[in-house]
């Protein structure tokens, strides 16, 4: 049973779709989790443009990194700089990969511009998700 986590700077956006996401897409015994190096609320956009795609996240959390959890881990997938750069040391054993995505909840113009940037986003995960799922598998 595979152990994935996605690691953000504040898990809010990005590692919080991608967690939605696996849990929608791996088989049911995987074992899913996102975390952040801090605890910045989970954004409502994120949950509005999921909802679109029908993955609801609205219950979802932002954790700090579980270090237990980390240990543990098959992968670790990070989302952002500063998260592959502040993620604290694993066993050799534990797979990463870093997908540096931009992160939309800085995205500046209208509301309909910052929603833009969320879907091209959440898009961009859903996609690199599926693979990651069915190279796993």
């Amino acid at each position: 049973m595979p152990q994935l986590y996605f690691l953000c700077t504040g898990n809010s956006c990005r590692s919080q779709m991608a967690e939605g996401f696996a849990r929608q897409m791996a088989p049911q015994d995987w074992r899913i989790a996102s975390a952040g190096v801090e605890q910045h609320g989970l954004n409502p956009l994120a949950v509005k443009v999921m909802a679109e795609r029908g993955v609801d996240i609205s219950q979802h959390q932002s954790k700090l990194i579980d270090n237990d959890y980390l240990q543990h881990s098959d992968m670790v997938v990070t989302l952002c700089g500063d998260a592959r750069d502040k993620c604290p040391m694993t066993p050799p054993t534990v797979v990463k990969r870093h997908w540096p995505l931009p992160d939309p909840a800085q995205a500046t113009g209208s509301d309909e511009e910052v929603l833009a940037v969320f879907r091209q986003v959440r898009d961009d995960i859903e996609g690199r998700v599926k693979d990651l799922i069915q190279t796993l598998s």
